[in-house]
């Protein structure tokens, strides 16, 4: 199967946030994802707002109650980005249910009289406000993926105002992800349950920025490219931020700083002759770099999108990037860190993609929602492929914190995951491939983690939701991560997908120790999805908790060296089925997970620990992986 070309999401995104630029925050509320990422140029400025916050919990469960606008009387801070959980050494603010406030003074620059100017919220989980001084002038759902608010008439340049930035961290049956709020019996305490097996991480674990552009601007721009012999084709649509006569001036610029090719006008096609591919492993990046001009030929504003030229293609059980077959080594990652939780730390991301390199690992699924902008960035310049997906993970009963569970209730009902659920997560597919419509390296969109695709109702929830996203995108795969429950035998929804992905623990969840048997297990599940299905299997999950440092020369549970087994046996499992075209393991690194007797400190199936010191594991997988 080949994606077509295809320049759909444009015209939908502009659907769903029709809300004016310059809606004054005094009238409405505006409720837009953000779409280009602020950037630094001679038109545009930034100005950093990550620091230390004064910090405080919501005295009551009254969302109008003060002190929303009104200056926090609080002597805690908490620094930004990260999530507030593990920072203060107070377990009422660790397990604190509903909302926090973060509140900090800041300035319009002088220099931004003629401009627009925003705030920008690159995630608040999992829903935020923004407030100016005493006006709420934003408000979004969604707690992985950014949001904006256009204070230009709020605030005069050169004026200071009072930011304050609500988030609430409450999960219900109609988020994404979904959960639910339970009050405990003698304390009269809120719990949060939910179903996914990581720590429920809130807070603004990612930057908060102020910043300007031209009131004649460029609003948002998307590539797709082709190759064409040795051609490299750019088809793109530019929208800016009102009608104008002025023009659009469009420059491809190589690695050089050498223009090699440019067009004119909102949308159409760019040839790159003797074009330099994207390849895993080998990142070529040009800049497609756009231009407002004014009828006096002075530039009016000018944004630069890094593009890598490359195709992506499902044919049979293959997947070729490039036309060339691809094979997935890596793993499945959490943005997850000691102290920070979920907040962005550019040394930690380094460090994690550094230790990739070292194993000779190619890719990795951002499991189990969309990581922050500048992950998707650094896969673009390092040739790492991605495997992008929603935050829709637990929407399965059946599982409670990674245990299965044969008495739950059925998942798709209208008191569980509903019509409304759904609309939640259209929403969140939408802002996903909004936000990394644009980068090489994302070769497939994961819409979910481990649903109910077994359980009556799955199709009816889903089918709407895979046309959507080969609606928005045409030219990427669409898959999901399927449960060990939902064999090829009762799965309901697989053949709606481009590419199947399965998490499967034989040997640790069954078949428990027994490395034989569990060998003989997996094979023929993989033959049986194989004989059902011409499509590539990519196995997106499989491991084993492991105790770093303790060891059994039995190769018993828990040891490094059943570990080590357990791969072992995946691999030759692999090697023998065809359509595998791709294995993530589970997972690069040790994280947080919610407090229960199934997990001690964390989920333990790391193949490093959480602060990335490596287990034995680790050199089977650099044996393999490395060419």
């Amino acid at each position: 199967m080949k994606f077509l070309l295809g320049l759909s999401l444009l015209s939908l995104i502009r659907h769903a946030s029709s809300i004016p630029s310059a809606l004054h925050p005094r009238q409405s509320v505006q409720q837009r994802p953000a779409m280009l990422k602020p950037q630094y140029t001679p038109f545009r400025d930034i100005v950093s707002l990550d620091g230390l916050w004064k910090f405080a919990l919501a005295p009551s469960d009254n969302e109008t109650a003060t002190p929303w606008t009104a200056p926090l009387a609080t002597n805690l801070e908490c620094p930004v980005p990260a999530s507030y959980n593990d920072i203060l050494v107070d377990r009422r603010i660790r397990d604190h249910v509903g909302w926090v406030y973060y509140q900090r003074e800041a300035i319009v620059p002088r220099g931004w009289s003629q401009q627009q100017y925003l705030i920008r919220v690159d995630a608040a989980t999992h829903k935020g406000r923004i407030y100016i001084n005493d006006h709420l002038v934003a408000e979004h759902v969604g707690g992985y993926t950014s949001f904006e608010a256009d204070i230009t008439g709020l605030v005069s340049a050169g004026d200071s105002f009072r930011l304050t930035i609500a988030v609430n961290n409450e999960l219900t049956h109609e988020t994404i992800p979904p959960g639910r709020i339970e009050v405990a019996e003698y304390t009269g305490r809120k719990v949060q349950v939910y179903q996914h097996d990581f720590f429920n991480y809130a807070g603004l674990a990612r930057s908060v920025s102020l910043y300007s552009v031209p009131t004649q601007h460029i609003e948002d721009i998307e590539v797709v490219t082709d190759v064409n012999g040795t051609t490299g084709l750019i088809n793109y649509l530019v929208t800016v931020s009102n009608t104008t006569t002025e023009r659009i001036k469009i420059d491809v610029v190589d690695e050089d700083g050498t223009t090699v090719a440019e067009a004119s006008g909102t949308h159409g096609t760019v040839a790159i002759n003797s074009v330099r591919l994207w390849q895993p492993g080998d990142a070529y990046l040009y800049q497609f770099r756009v231009n407002i001009v004014g009828v006096d030929d002075n530039i009016i504003d000018t944004y630069s999108v890094a593009t890598g030229v490359r195709t992506v293609k499902v044919s049979g059980n293959r997947f070729l990037i490039n036309d060339k077959p691809f094979y997935f080594t890596g793993f499945g990652k959490h943005e997850d860190s000691t102290v920070r939780g979920k907040g962005y730390d550019p040394a930690y991301m380094v460090h994690d993609f550094q230790l990739m390199k070292w194993m000779g690992a190619n890719s990795f699924r951002t499991s189990h929602y969309p990581y922050a902008e500048e992950v998707m960035e650094y896969a673009d310049r390092h040739g790492i492929v991605v495997i992008d997906e929603t935050p829709a993970v637990g929407l399965s009963y059946s599982i409670g914190a990674g245990v299965s569970s044969d008495d739950s209730p059925q998942t798709f009902t209208p008191e569980g995951i509903n019509n409304n659920t759904r609309e939640a997560h259209k929403q969140a597919i939408r802002e996903l491939m909004a936000r990394d419509k644009n980068h090489a390296s994302v070769v497939m969109w994961s819409i979910a983690n481990e649903p109910a695709s077994q359980e009556v109702g799955a199709r009816e929830y889903f089918a709407p939701l895979v046309g959507l996203a080969h609606e928005l995108d045409s030219t990427r795969p669409v898959c999901f991560a399927n449960y060990g429950d939902a064999t090829y035998e009762v799965d309901r929804i697989s053949d709606l997908f481009d590419v199947l992905c399965l998490n499967r623990y034989f040997g640790w969840y069954s078949q428990t120790g027994e490395i034989e048997e569990a060998e003989a297990a997996l094979e023929k599940e993989l033959l049986g999805w194989e004989g059902t299905y011409d499509k590539p299997i990519v196995m997106t999950e499989y491991g084993a908790d492991t105790l770093a440092g303790l060891h059994s020369v039995l190769g018993l549970p828990w040891s490094e060296e059943f570990q080590v087994q357990l791969l072992e046996m995946y691999h030759r499992v692999f090697d023998r089925v065809e359509s595998v075209v791709g294995e993530n393991v589970w997972n690069f690194a040790e994280f947080q997970a919610a407090v229960g007797i199934s997990r001690v400190d964390g989920n333990k199936k790391g193949v490093f620990t959480r602060d990335r010191k490596p287990k034995a594991a680790a050199q089977i997988l650099r044996n393999r992986w490395r060419p």
